[in-house]
């Protein structure tokens, strides 16, 4: 292994940990908000989202991107299905914050990378080693665990973590770029957010324009704060390990449910403390095996570019002479 494979560009380290970061603390902004119903939230997230990503986009490349993300197989009716789950994710989490569930929120975001493992085997026939198949299994035995406490599953984690993972699906099969995606699915719902905006006003309950000037400028800079982490994670994820954004990714739900548990007051009790302790040791378990993984693989790419370099003995043909692919 060389130096340069083991090398981590600075800048794209600190853009992903500082989209990361920004997740973490959305909590304590959009509870700011509180006083604003949900819908009225979520759907000036998405106007003034819009608004920033197309904006960004055309003045970089003018309309050039829509074109050609457009113009790829599929991509429309994809980034169509993939904004509805999106929107579900935006709208269950924000209205999760705003009524005192922060930390069920963040029990979403922890489950979710082993819910995309279960996707990746249900849905794209991907196979499971055993220590993923024991931290799925963990897993499921901690939110069985906090649906018994509950006395019902807990739905808000569930829906986060489910919405999530089939929007990353999604956006995984659709063959377009990260921010060029987002302002795509802001465009779809940009009509349904200004109707349902229009509707509230007409209503007389519209929260926008009723004089609290404050109020009105956390909407509109949700919508760069939507933005802004996609952004930064996009150019951080080409420049760093995967394995390295596998672990990162921890660091939002760990602050938000720090912010629930110290800022905002929620009750954080022993016996959630037991199903939380479950999801954290799977996740242990796959985050362990994920580096160990990544840490054998370059050794063993190294060991076949060796042994590509050692000569043939005894007059024989080396392994892609001899009718073996290289």
């Amino acid at each position: 292994m060389n130096a340069a494979s083991t090398t981590i560009d600075r800048k794209g380290l600190s853009a992903a940990i500082a989209s990361y970061v920004l997740w973490g603390v959305f909590p304590l902004y959009w509870y700011l908000l509180k006083h604003v119903p949900a819908m009225q939230i979520i759907s000036h997230r998405i106007v003034w989202c819009a608004l920033f990503v197309v904006g960004f986009l055309v003045i970089r490349e003018g309309w050039g991107w829509l074109r050609t993300a457009l113009s790829r197989p599929r991509v429309a009716w994809m980034l169509m299905a993939s904004s509805v789950f999106i929107s579900i994710n935006w709208g269950i989490y924000i209205w999760a914050v705003t009524h005192g569930r922060v930390i069920e929120a963040s029990l979403g975001y922890f489950i979710n990378p082993l819910v995309n493992v279960l996707i990746g085997v249900l849905v794209l026939h991907e196979r499971l080693n055993r220590a993923q198949w024991l931290a799925v299994a963990v897993a499921g035995l901690g939110v069985l665990w906090l649906a018994l406490l509950h006395g019902d599953p807990p739905w808000i984690a569930l829906v986060l973590a489910f919405s999530f993972a089939f929007y990353g699906l999604i956006r995984k099969l659709a063959n377009v770029d990260a921010v060029p995606g987002l302002a795509i699915e802001s465009l779809f719902l940009l009509v349904p957010a200004l109707a349902w905006l229009g509707f509230a006003h007409s209503q007389g309950v519209a929260a926008f324009g009723d004089g609290n000037l404050g109020s009105d400028a956390l909407l509109v800079f949700g919508g760069a704060l939507t933005a802004l982490p996609l952004i930064g994670f996009a150019y951080g994820a080409r420049r760093i390990p995967y394995s390295l954004v596998g672990i990162l990714q921890y660091i939002a739900p760990t602050l938000q449910l720090i912010g629930g548990v110290w800022l905002l007051g929620e009750a954080f009790t022993g016996t959630q403390a037991i199903g939380f302790g479950a999801i954290w040791v799977a996740l242990g378990i796959y985050g362990f095996d994920g580096w160990r993984r990544s840490r054998r693989q370059p050794a063993l790419a190294a060991q076949e570019h060796c042994a590509e370099q050692v000569p043939a003995c005894d007059g024989a043909a080396p392994p892609h002479e001899s009718g073996r692919k290289p």
